[in-house]
């Protein structure tokens, strides 16, 4: 059994950007699985990990954490492994200023507005709202734009080397591309669709 736990369903983005660090430090890990969709939401003894039952909760020998950034962050810094933050002071904010773009505006947009209205909710029997997909994808393209205006160079979202806010972005991006109206919105980003490629071939994202 393995040091450090992951407690969290698979298909939850935050949860795959956790697992995604870990991966790319090369730290063994468990998953233990916690569906908070499940009917009931999350199971009660996992608000002792997680007051607000949400995913993912982490544990490393007895320490627990909770909130992504700061597992991601934690993972980065406790483990030996290639850095994920960059030791420049301005590329370090620019990997905490993608993080806080996609959690405040990206995320819900990119993933609940577009790719739930338009893939899951049609998938049980129910019809995509079309204002709720319009404006995600509005909210989707502003973010976007921004992205690439951050990039500079690349070939990742902060810089030349894998970071943080690349875990953190590709899971939401994954979901968003796996529908028509986002992955021809994402399209019209080359610089985007050049940092897709280059992270996507990453052995973490497997």
């Amino acid at each position: 059994m393995s040091e450090v736990t992951v407690y969290g369903a698979p298909y939850s983005t935050y949860v795959r950007s956790v697992r995604m660090a870990l991966e790319e430090k090369g730290v063994p890990y468990d998953l233990v699985d916690v569906d908070i969709l499940a009917e009931g939401g999350a199971p009660k003894e996992h608000y002792s990990r997680q007051p607000f039952g949400k995913i993912p909760a982490f544990e490393h020998a007895g320490f627990p954490l909770f909130e992504t950034t700061a597992i991601n962050h934690y993972v980065d810094e406790a483990f030996d492994g290639p850095a994920l933050m960059p030791k420049d002071a301005q590329a370090r904010a620019r990997v905490n200023q993608v993080i806080s773009l996609l959690d405040s505006h990206g995320y819900r947009a990119c993933v609940w507005d577009v790719f739930v209205e338009r893939a899951f909710v049609p998938s049980q029997g129910g019809e995509s709202n079309e204002e709720t997909v319009a404006k995600g994808l509005e909210t989707a393209e502003t973010c976007m734009t921004a992205l690439e205006k951050i990039m500079g160079e690349g070939p990742y979202l902060a810089g030349r080397s894998v970071s943080l806010a690349d875990l953190h972005a590709y899971p939401i991006f994954r979901y968003f591309c796996m529908t028509p109206d986002g992955g021809e919105a994402f399209k019209r980003h080359p610089k985007l669709c050049a940092w897709w490629e280059t992270i996507s071939a990453r052995p973490s994202v497997a």
